[in-house]
């Protein structure tokens, strides 16, 4: 017969951030680590707005297809994970934008605890403004 658990918080026995979930047949992993800790789906065109978003505060605008995502929650390093998709801001069709961490500044200025900074662009490397973004972080929060 199957159960059913109802519960508000779970919390690690031995550590709090730690509950290992059993996956497939006989796999284990770690319940926090397999959560993706920051989603967003947002308009970056010349003047930001968010769709629907979890754990992001805001998009900075740092220029043309150029936008930094701001954290609720910080991560506890910057080595996390982000993935994402983008669709161009213009009339010409549907084209996909390609997207990359910021190439200037080195690594502190593409990712850092509380953001990351991605460039939108088309093959050609115009960078351009986004009418759809969506990207996500996973990693450990601080």
């Amino acid at each position: 017969m199957a159960s059913i658990l109802k519960v508000d918080t779970l919390t690690g026995n031995t550590t709090a951030k730690t509950v290992t979930v059993t996956v497939g047949a006989s796999a284990t992993q770690s319940l926090e680590t397999g959560l993706v800790k920051a989603w967003i789906n947002a308009n970056t065109g010349s003047s930001p707005a968010t769709n629907d978003s979890f754990n992001f505060s805001s998009i900075t605008d740092n220029a043309d297809g150029d936008e930094s995502f701001n954290f609720t929650n910080n991560m506890a390093n910057d080595d996390f994970a982000v993935g994402g998709m983008a669709k161009s801001q213009d009339s010409a069709g549907t084209r996909m934008a390609a997207l990359n961490f910021h190439a200037n500044g080195g690594l502190s200025g593409a990712i850092g605890t509380s953001f990351y900074r991605l460039n939108m662009h088309y093959a050609n490397t115009t960078l351009r403004h986004c009418n759809l973004t969506t990207t996500f972080a996973i990693g450990d929060l601080a």
